[in-house]
């Protein structure tokens, strides 16, 4: 190959200059003055173009091997960007911008000059892209040993091979998803710890102790087994507080019930008031410090037994207290009394608490159905009382109008006379008072199918025999104004009628005033007044007064 000659003259310089022919020329005097041969001569230069085309040689193979470590640069550097573009995600489009950006120059270091850049900005890229990916897998590990125990799960590490966005995206999703359940975690494990403690102080105990105890958990472990330790301690605790609750109520209920029977003044409750008002609550209800304490269940307990001791101290007071409650319910039932001095008497003989407890419950369980029984009479025996009181209006008016004197004017005839007005008005609704009195009564005996006894007499028995007995009275004053038309009026002054008095119609009566002029009818009337019997005698007798009670007592039955 015949090379240019501007290759010739970087090759070969000394040819063309005239350093090389003078030294060839000196080199000539020095083996003419020295007297070489001619063949040594010829030698020496062989050797010496020898040496020259050695050290040619080796530069050669230096430019060579420069050029070719050029060439791997640039594969390299193009292989580099290409694997750089893949690991962050990077479209192809980029290397083959890059690749382009090369051809056509023919010059090595042009395109290594123009590829290094490129190469530099995706290095740049894939270290940013890193330290992205270290900084969300360190504090996906962080929490994922927060959340487990070591060694729960293995470590989160980086991928170099895998930087695209994607895979960025999945880890930050992760992330969100364990910083959520860390949340959750951070929350369930507060509560049970504030649960723990409020339970721990409801029972009087230290809440410390838990955290002193074999397996104590750090303050921030949010794990499994830290979660689960607190939820077994904590149904431990509620299974404590459970027996202590029923225990505590089973005493206060006792306790009640001793307050109850021995009528405890409200001073002496007052410091168990609070305890007494948690004997409906709930387990959830029961909050207060120390509610549940062993030493607050020993001091109510020592309150019961107490009371207890007290009980049999003031036995027979309480049974003879408790006979004269049920003596006074029958009594307000209007239901016959019964005799209990055979009871009592048996009671001072009988030496054995829990016999005498016995007959306490016993009297306990009739004074019970005594309250029952007289909440269930209490329609009928008040209107019963309003019937009774429409009969002692209806005596008042009897004796009023068998009064001689009644028109006679005298201080307060007024008022009487008003009285008389509204009397008669209330006794013309008796029949009607008495068939609602009835029907309430046969209403009652169907329901219970017994008697309905008044004062120990059957109520329908009474309002029969008031039926009848009103109309003998009708019958009666029927007969009188026929006897009084047939009789002249000559015959009626000469000879009055004899007025029979009224029948036993089982009334209750009351003497009421008339008036200055009316005393002396007042004394003839009250001579010839029927007996009250006693089974219609009412408590709102003696109570009863003034002109206006008949219609109040009406409009109220009414």
């Amino acid at each position: 190959m015949v090379l240019s000659l501007k290759l010739r003259a970087i090759l070969f310089p000394f040819k063309m200059e005239p350093r090389r022919e003078e030294l060839l020329h000196e080199l000539g005097d020095m083996w003419d003055e020295i007297g070489e041969a001619e063949e040594d001569r010829r030698g020496m230069l062989q050797a010496l173009e020898e040496e020259c085309l050695n050290v040619y040689r080796a530069k050669v193979e230096q430019v060579r091997q420069h050029r070719a470590q050029l060439k791997r640069e640039i594969a390299d550097s193009v292989a580099e960007v290409a694997a750089i573009c893949a690991t962050i995600g990077e479209p192809p489009t980029t290397v083959q911008i890059a690749c382009s950006s090369l051809k056509g120059t023919g010059n090595l270091k042009e395109e290594l000059g123009l590829i290094a850049p490129e190469l530099a900005e995706m290095r740049k890229r894939r270290d940013d892209r890193r330290r992205h990916f270290l900084d969300v897998t360190d504090r996906l590990n962080r929490i994922q040993q927060e959340i487990n125990p070591p060694g729960g799960q293995p470590r989160v590490a980086v991928d170099s091979s895998d930087l695209t966005l994607c895979k960025l995206e999945e880890l930050r999703a992760h992330l969100l998803h364990l910083q959520t359940e860390k949340e959750s975690r951070t929350r369930k494990v507060t509560e049970l710890r504030a649960l723990l403690h409020s339970s721990s102080l409801v029972l009087g105990m230290d809440p410390r102790e838990f955290y002193t105890r074999g397996n104590e958990q750090a303050a921030g472990d949010m794990s499994d087994v830290a979660i689960a330790t607190l939820a077994s301690e904590i149904d431990r605790l509620r299974e404590i507080k459970r027996d202590r609750m029923h225990k505590l109520q089973d005493l206060v209920g006792t306790m009640l019930e001793l307050w109850h029977l021995m009528d405890t003044p409200s001073e002496e409750q007052t410091k168990f008031q609070s305890v007494a008002c948690n004997i409906a609550a709930s387990e959830d209800e029961i909050t207060e410090p120390n509610t549940l304490s062993m030493d607050f269940i020993h001091h109510v307990e020592a309150e019961v037994v107490r009371l207890e001791k007290l009980k049999e101290c003031r036995m027979k007071d309480l049974v003879l207290k408790k006979y004269d409650e049920l003596k006074e319910i029958r009594r307000r039932a209007r239901l016959p009394e019964e005799d209990h001095g055979d009871t009592v008497l048996m009671f001072d003989a009988i030496d054995s608490d829990s016999e005498r407890s016995l007959i306490l419950e016993r009297l306990e369980v009739q004074i019970s159905e005594a309250r029952d029984l007289e909440f269930s009479r209490k329609d009928v025996l008040e209107r019963m009382e309003k019937w009774q009181a429409a009969l002692e209006e209806e005596s008042w008016l009897e004796e009023y109008s068998r009064n001689e004197n009644r028109y006679n004017v005298g201080k307060g005839t007024h008022l009487v006379l008003k009285r008389a007005e509204k009397a008669r008005a209330l006794v013309s609704k008796m029949p009607a008072m008495a068939e609602a009195l009835t029907a309430k009564v046969v209403a009652w005996e169907k329901e219970r199918g017994t008697r309905f006894e008044y004062d120990g007499e059957g109520l329908l028995d009474v309002l029969e025999e008031y039926n009848n007995t009103r109309k003998e009275k009708e019958q009666e004053r029927k007969r009188q104004r026929d006897q009084r038309r047939l009789q002249g009026p000559g015959e009626r002054d000469a000879s009055p009628v004899a007025r029979p008095p009224p029948k036993n119609i089982k009334n209750v009566t009351r003497t009421l005033s008339m008036g200055g002029s009316a005393g002396g009818g007042r004394k003839a009337s009250s001579s010839s007044r029927p007996s009250t019997p006693s089974f219609l005698k009412s408590p709102m007798s003696a109570r009863r007064g003034g002109s206006d009670e008949g219609q109040v007592l009406s409009d109220s039955f009414e």
